[in-house]
């Protein structure tokens, strides 16, 4: 339902309490929540079909407490039980039991429960549309329409929209992050190589996170600068394998002919309060944390929440007092989080700080309680 006429159509959409630009966990949550509010909302997707998003497949504890409160049954979803850290840089290597219980998921699995429970809970959900502009409370999309809403949700996740930059900082610029992702196929030595361990290997300038998924299969994303990809995404991988044994154990599992997904410029650390009366930005479009912390999805759902409380407490006109108060909230996960990465990326201080967490366990489950947003 669209609430005034066809997305296609060209004409403009009326009669809409929210436009949600973007179906994935932080859209599709915003969807679930305006629609148990009563709202009449239209959640946009540019994907025809649910994909297997690059980052994101690994699920905290508060992320499945959120999951739970919108009524998602994560047992159902037959994720892998995380319970464990493990880190490895060059010969040092730690292990630490998490807080409480993780979960590895596929984003495919992920968004299609989330989705399904947008559309149950009475969300309009229109796939294949591709906005291109936000103004003066009217999303435009690329095939002419115009839908005007008092509320825009924007959920685009860590790719870029049109008149909201992200910059990253200064350090970043002259070498920029680029995300890589390869699926490792399911096998029984994999399983027992991985156990119920997220794994994070460091190496100079980058590092690679790994998880099972709940069809057995692992999903090893990296986030390397761009100095360091020198050619292929393939070489980089093989080279990184040639320093790092133990990456090399998991890697001899890959599947080469399958391609090599890949997002360039991520702006790790990169949050910004700014935005206007009707505007509410969520997700990666408020603030994206170093993939490391293992709290992307955390921020997504922790934001949506909010954005739905702000709104059903003050309209539209609650947006900017919403963006200012996450941004906040992502102050002290954001800093911890950057300082852990810049350590984990460089070569002088990686192994000494896996040194440091295998000796004291403690300071390892702080750090991962530390950099959880924190409720609000």
């Amino acid at each position: 339902p669209l609430g005034g006429g066809s997305c296609g159509c060209g004409e403009p959409v009326t009669g809409l309490d929210a436009t949600i630009v973007g179906a994935g966990p932080a859209g599709s949550a915003a969807a679930i929540g305006l629609a148990r509010a009563g709202a009449n909302i239209l959640l946009l997707e540019r994907s025809a079909t649910t994909g297997d998003a690059l980052c994101g497949g690994f699920l905290s504890w508060p992320s499945l407490a959120r999951l739970a409160m919108l009524g998602i049954d994560t047992e159902a979803l037959g994720g892998q039980t995380v319970r464990r850290l493990r880190l490895f840089a060059g010969s040092a290597r730690s292990e630490t039991t998490l807080p409480a219980a993780a979960m590895g998921m596929s984003r495919r699995r992920l968004d299609s429960a989330l989705q399904a429970a947008a559309v149950a809970a009475g969300a309009g959900l229109e796939r294949g549309v591709h906005a291109t502009g936000i103004d003066d409370g009217t999303v435009q999309t690329r095939d002419g329409a115009a839908l005007h809403a008092p509320s825009i949700f924007l959920a685009a996740g860590k790719h870029g929209f049109r008149g909201f930059p992200r910059e990253p900082a200064k350090w970043q610029r002259a070498d920029p992050v680029m995300g890589l992702r390869l699926r490792l196929p399911p096998h029984a030595a994999l399983d027992r190589l991985i156990g119920d361990a997220v794994e994070l290997h460091l190496f100079d300038h980058g590092y690679a996170g790994l998880v099972r998924q709940e069809d057995g299969s692992a999903n090893l994303c990296l986030a390397v600068h761009k100095s360091r990809l020198g050619g292929t995404p393939e070489a980089l991988l093989r080279h990184l394998a040639e320093d790092n044994p133990r990456l090399a154990e998991r890697l001899a599992f890959a599947d080469w002919s399958r391609p090599i997904d890949a997002i360039g410029h991520v702006p790790y650390g990169w949050r910004d309060g700014v935005t206007t009366p009707g505007l509410f930005r969520l997700g990666d479009q408020a603030g994206v944390i170093p993939s490391l912390a293992g709290e992307g999805m955390g921020i997504a759902l922790a934001s949506a929440e909010a954005a739905v409380t702000a709104w059903r407490h003050g309209g539209a006109n609650a947006a900017p007092d919403f963006q200012a108060r996450l941004t906040a909230r992502m102050a002290r996960p954001f800093a911890l989080a950057n300082l852990v990465w810049r350590m984990g990326e460089s070569r002088w201080s990686a192994a000494p700080m896996v040194r440091i967490a295998d000796f004291a366990p403690s300071i390892v489950r702080w750090t991962s309680q530390a950099t959880r947003l924190p409720g609000g």
